[in-house]
């Protein structure tokens, strides 16, 4: 985890961390990579991408939780991250909070 100052910083990486900073929120540990969510953004929006992310990933939840109440509950607090992260003094994403590993194994996963 690096605190340095990353010039190439975008909103992509923004995004990507607010939907990061959400997962952390609502207790599930998972962590979008670049990679992951690049992939993701492949599809039309956003309830499509958490949507193929739980079904390809995190196909278990969907046994107990209903898609469309995770998919809500993801997206809400995604954007309410997000609103807090653009408010944030400087760019978060610049300041290291991109690079935070929410899902690091050593906070217990509570679930939603």
């Amino acid at each position: 985890m690096s605190s340095a100052i990353d010039p190439t910083c975008t909103g992509i990486d923004l995004e990507r961390a607010a939907f990061n900073a959400a997962f952390y929120e609502l207790g599930l540990r998972w962590h979008w990579d670049e990679e992951t969510y690049d992939g993701l953004r492949a599809l039309p929006g956003e309830r499509e991408q958490v949507q193929r992310y739980l079904q390809t990933r995190q196909a278990h939840l969907l046994r107990a939780y209903d898609a469309a109440f995770l998919t809500d509950a993801i997206l809400e607090t995604k954007a309410r991250c997000l609103l807090a992260l653009a408010n944030c003094h400087g760019h978060p994403a610049r300041a290291g909070f991109d690079w935070t590993r929410w899902a690091d194994p050593r906070w217990g996963e509570v679930g939603i």
